[in-house]
């Protein structure tokens, strides 16, 4: 008659997770003008808060305002000094972005380098986007 044993199993080891990949960077342009920005502001903010809205003549657009508070949702990227709370619904259309500041003669922005843009309309104030394609 043969046993068989009973006996206790190995634990599952947990994966360890992979470091998540910050989802904006900011070059040292865009990191100084909100520097400026939320020294000067009229009331205490935190930062700038970053999102995509539907609407415009390619369908969406980036919206940037101040943050007065940073909400339970917000994605908190701090980079070179400064920190920007981006809306959790834009994450996945925000990720390896890169915020530029540009300045001219005739206009000063914010520029969003975005790899998830499909297209842009001819006037720049819209865009069209994808959700990041993440590797699993």
């Amino acid at each position: 008659m043969t046993q068989i044993s009973s006996g206790s199993t190995p634990a599952s080891t947990p994966k360890p997770r992979r470091p998540r990949p910050q989802v904006m960077r900011l070059t040292d342009a865009a990191a100084q003008r909100i520097s400026e920005l939320t020294q000067r502001a009229d009331s205490e903010i935190v930062g700038l808060r970053v999102g995509v809205k539907n609407g415009g003549c390619a369908g969406q657009s980036y919206t940037v305002e101040y943050a007065h508070d940073i909400r339970p949702t917000d994605e908190v990227v701090e980079d070179k000094g400064v920190k920007i709370l981006v809306d959790p619904k834009a994450v996945l259309f925000l990720l390896g972005t890169e915020m530029d500041y540009k300045a001219d003669k005739m206009q000063a922005q914010f520029v969003f380098n975005n790899p998830n843009q499909i297209s842009a309309c001819g006037c720049g104030e819209s865009v069209e986007l994808r959700p990041a394609q993440i590797d699993g």
